[in-house]
């Protein structure tokens, strides 16, 4: 019985099935795939022993109802995880289920019938006919593709080079039900495997393979030269999934009346018919995930120091305006106490008043716009090239202004 969601399991199915090493089954939930993952990919491979009610942790549900399974769950694959990096590595014994009456019993014990998420390795078997290669013999299969591919040479108008170009211009694939069975001949259970097209990976293994050359007359390489395609040829492809090929299956398991079924996942989780075994398939999904965490790494940098550059632009032109509106009211103020000291002497002093500092008396007449508007040090003060505060033309030379 599973020890989070008290699932009860016949221990003398589990201990027979562990007890053989035959076609395996290996169950996994994707809430505790996703957990492992973000822990220690590796670790998903580690065996869930030690105890429990009904023997060793061997099958998990997301539908479990504790609360806390899930850091559990963590806190031992961190242990698992330490344990690899000092050098003791992971348990190498899985759950293995054996393609017979044991499998359908452990569906039958299952929540609904089903495992959200099932691994099981076996060896295709069609249920009924089997497909034929169209160009070798004697090679018969359940899952046939053929592709007619185009090979041409594309004129880059940017780069002035031709670069090679490639389209698909016909794909036809043809299905016929089949099964995975145990890699050893005798009585066992069957797994029907549904939707093969839908997997996200689908070994397929290329039985012919030829290249088909287009003949150009001197007419055609001309005017591919003009119009900036030159074709290469077909390339005519046959790939087909053999009968007795070993297939790793990724995906839902399912117990359909008296048959047992392998489909797409619910729960938006990968779908897998793999050549390749479970370590490999695993290794290789590593190796995917380490390249876009890395990516996500560099990614998160780059954003982080663009996020820091705005934002200090964004904090040094807030306190350029501060400071400009500072100095604007200090000159605001200044301004007023002049005009007010001016008021109180006098008009005469206000009206020949630099427009400039409103402080001294104007004492500079600008050529050639002719405008008298400033004193001696504002004109000192002025950028280059000097303007007339006015009217903003060049001013060319200054003549002094004397005032009785």
């Amino acid at each position: 019985m599973c020890v989070f969601c008290g699932v009860t399991a016949p221990v003398s199915h589990l201990d027979r099935a562990l007890a053989n090493g035959r076609g395996r089954v290996k169950l996994v939930t994707g809430a505790i795939w996703g957990d492992l993952y973000q822990i220690y990919p590796s670790a998903r491979e580690a065996k869930l022993g030690g105890g429990g009610v009904g023997g060793p942790l061997r099958f998990l549900h997301p539908s479990c109802g504790t609360k806390g399974w899930r850091e559990l769950l963590c806190v031992v694959m961190a242990t698992w995880f330490f344990k690899y990096r000092a050098g003791g590595g992971v348990a190498q014994g899985r759950p293995r289920v054996r393609l017979d009456g044991d499998l359908r019993a452990v569906l039958l014990e299952a929540p609904g019938r089903c495992v959200p998420y099932a691994v099981i390795e076996g060896v295709v078997r069609s249920v009924k006919e089997t497909l034929s290669s169209q160009f070798v013999e004697n090679c018969k299969g359940v899952v046939q593709r053929l592709t007619l591919q185009e090979h041409k040479m594309v004129w880059n108008r940017t780069t002035h080079l031709w670069n090679d170009y490639e389209k698909i211009i016909h794909q036809r694939t043809n299905t016929t039900p089949f099964d995975l069975v145990p890699q050893e001949e005798g009585t066992g259970v069957t797994v029907r495997v549904m939707k093969p097209l839908d997997a996200a990976e689908l070994s397929l293994e290329t039985v012919y393979e030829k290249f088909h050359p287009s003949v150009q007359s001197f007419t055609d390489v001309i005017g591919h030269y003009i119009s900036g395609e030159r074709p290469k040829g077909i390339q005519e492809t046959e790939q087909m999934l053999k009968v007795g090929t070993a297939l790793t299956g990724v995906g839902e398991l399912v117990l359909d009346n008296t048959t047992i079924k392998l489909q797409p996942p619910k729960q938006g989780m990968p779908y897998y018919l793999s050549s390749v075994d479970f370590h490999t398939l695993l290794q290789k999904q590593e190796s995917n995930v380490r390249f876009w965490k890395i990516l996500t790494v560099i990614f998160g940098f780059a954003t982080c120091a663009v996020l820091f550059f705005v934002l200090r632009k964004q904090y040094r032109h807030h306190q350029e305006r501060r400071h400009l509106k500072q100095m604007q009211d200090e000159f605001r103020q200044a301004q007023e106490r002049l005009m007010h000291e001016m008021n109180m002497e006098g008009g005469e002093t206000l009206k020949n008043a630099c427009v400039v500092c409103l402080s001294n008396t104007k004492s500079c007449v600008f050529l050639e716009c002719g405008h008298v508007c400033s004193c001696s040090e504002c004109y000192q003060a002025l950028p280059k090239p000097k303007r007339c505060p006015i009217c903003r033309q060049a001013i060319s030379r200054v003549v002094p202004l004397y005032n009785s």
